[in-house]
Formats: structure tokens, sequence, C-alpha cells
């Protein structure tokens, strides 16, 4: 008999083709990984590795065994989800990773809404960039990951997943209300040649994706905040006097002294849920209709509340979709 931990480790390094590479997939050590490999050789009899240069890799057997240990596993998995679909029940424990927006405008409507329509379906949720969310998805420590995706710079999405598109969020620019460009709207962010700009992280694709768009404008961005958090790049904007690229779903109504501006183009992010495909259980299925039902609903509350944001609001048509697409 072999262990499926073992199993999954040789997978993982068939897949990867190092140790680094299958304990990053699997959240182990690199030491962790050669110790299952070093019981399943045991197991097995035979060596399943060779010494390559500074790494490994596998030998005949081993390879022989990763392709059974890929089937193996697939068939775990689709045991797993034959019996969950047999019940087809929301219970349990779903596992969630969402990005900062998400968790701040729409989970805790969409957790309040699934605790009171199954209330035998446990919630465990945590906030985390796509990089983070996804291998974890992946790796079936995260049931589903909520993820941002701009304009230019998609949420990477593995194979094996599948996702639905929660909602569409537009991206204004924020300016201190004195400034000679507060007043027009759209705006073109070449123009916005005399102010100091607050960022995310350097090292966050939102960060990355601000100063890629401000140069394909002919701009080159003055970054002298770098913060994350939308919420204090309004703050900033409002008392610092900075600009700032901000998400509708993640501002807060804006303080006095900045207003939030349309740009020309047109910017926007839109946002999704992710899953392994081999697990869509029936609680991944309601989470996410709870999460686009909480979207679209807030969509139209703004719609109709232009003043709260002191901006124009401009819904696209069609912008939700129910349909989940399988990569």
């Amino acid at each position: 008999m072999f262990a499926l931990d073992r199993l999954r480790a040789l997978d993982a390094l068939a897949r990867h083709g190092s140790i680094a590479g299958a304990a990053a997939a699997l959240h182990l050590t690199p030491s962790a990984v050669s110790q299952q490999l070093a019981k399943l050789e045991r197991e097995a009899g035979t060596g399943l590795t060779e010494p390559a240069g500074r790494g490994l890799r596998l030998t005949t057997a081993g390879r022989m065994l990763a392709e059974h240990a890929a089937d193996i596993l697939a068939r775990v998995a689709a045991a797993r989800l034959d019996l969950d679909r047999l019940r087809d029940e929301v219970v349990g424990e779903l596992r969630i990773g969402a990005i900062q927006t998400s968790v701040h405008a729409l989970a805790p409507p969409t957790l309040a809404r699934l605790r009171l329509a199954h209330p035998d379906l446990r919630v465990a949720l945590a906030d985390g960039e796509a990089e983070e969310t996804l291998p974890a998805v992946l790796a079936g420590d995260l049931d589903i990951a909520v993820v941002e995706n701009w304009d230019g710079s998609p949420a990477p999405i593995p194979p094996g997943t599948s996702r639905a598109r929660l909602c569409d969020d537009v991206i204004d620019l924020l300016l201190p209300a004195g400034h000679g460009l507060a007043t027009r709207t759209p705006v073109r962010l070449g123009d916005v040649d005399d102010l100091d700009w607050v960022a995310d992280g350097s090292d966050t694709r939102a960060g990355a994706w601000l100063l890629h768009t401000l140069r394909a404008q002919g701009l080159e961005p003055r970054v002298t905040c770098q913060v994350r958090g939308f919420g204090m790049h309004v703050e900033l904007a409002a008392g610092v006097g900075v600009a700032a690229l901000v998400p509708r779903l993640a501002r807060p109504p804006l303080p006095a002294g900045v207003v939030a501006v349309v740009t020309d183009p047109p910017l926007h992010r839109s946002i999704d849920a992710v899953w392994r495909t081999d697990r869509g259980t029936a609680a991944v299925r309601a989470a996410v209709d709870m999460f686009t039902a909480v979207a679209a609903e807030r969509d139209a509350v703004a719609a109709g509340s232009p003043g709260r944001t002191n901006a124009v609001v401009q819904p696209s048509a069609g912008s939700r979709t129910s349909a989940s697409k399988q990569v």
C-alpha cells in the first residue's frame, strides 16, 4: 500500500521538476517532501529518484509510479466530489481566501447570508493576494479564491480550475478638490503631471498595474507614497493632496477635499471566484452564487446613489455572468 501523502509528493515532483517546486506547491518544506519520497522508495522497494546536477530527476520506476500516482489522486478527488454531489447538501467547512477589497465590501454580507441560508455550513475566511490564494486552492488548502483582474493584468488562472465573474469595477481618478482638472470629466491621465501619486506596494499587481497604466499614457509618475489598502489611498489623497487610482468597490465615502472623476480612457478591473473544478461542491456553488448576488445588489445601490462617490457611476451592461468558465 502506498500512502496518499507520499504519492502526492511524487506527483508534485513530477509536475514541478524539483524538490523546491514540489514543496511550494504542497505548502511543505523541502525537507518534508524529501522525507515523503524516501519513505515511498522504501515502500516501492526501488529507487524513484537519482541525482541530476544539484537537483533530482525521476528514474524509470519513478516516472512509471508518478503516472499511477496522478491517476490515483485524480480518482480520489473524483470520489470525494461524487460523495459531495450524492448528498448535494451545503454542509461542512468552506475555506475562502479573498483579496482585501472583497473582504471589506463583499464578504461580510455574503457570509451573513450563507449562515442564514445554510446553518450547517462553517465558513473560514482569510485575506490574501492571488499569488497566495490560488496555489492554496490547487493544494486543497482553500476551496475558493476571490481574485482581481486589472486591465491588461489578469490573475493567472491555473489549469484544472473553474471561475465565475462576480462583478466588474470602475477605477476612478482621485484629485484634490481644488485641482484644475477636478471639475473636468473625463480626465486624461497624461494631463496629471503636476501631482505626486500614491500606489499600492511595489510587490503587488495593483502597484505594478498603476505604474504600467500611467506610463502607457505618457506619464512618468512620481510615486511618493506606497501603501497597501485603498482606504488609505483615499485618506492620503484628501490629506496630502496626492493623486490616486481607486476602484469604486474599494472606496469609502470621500472626505472633504478630494473628488473622484472618470478617466479617459476608462479604467476597470473585475473580480472573479476561482475553485478547483474537481471540487465544485454544493457549498462552493452556494458561496459563488451568494457573492454574485451581493455584488449585483451593491452595483444597483451605487448606480442609484451617485452622490455617495462624488462621481457619475456608469455601470456597464452585461457586467455580470452567471456561467462558470473551466480552464
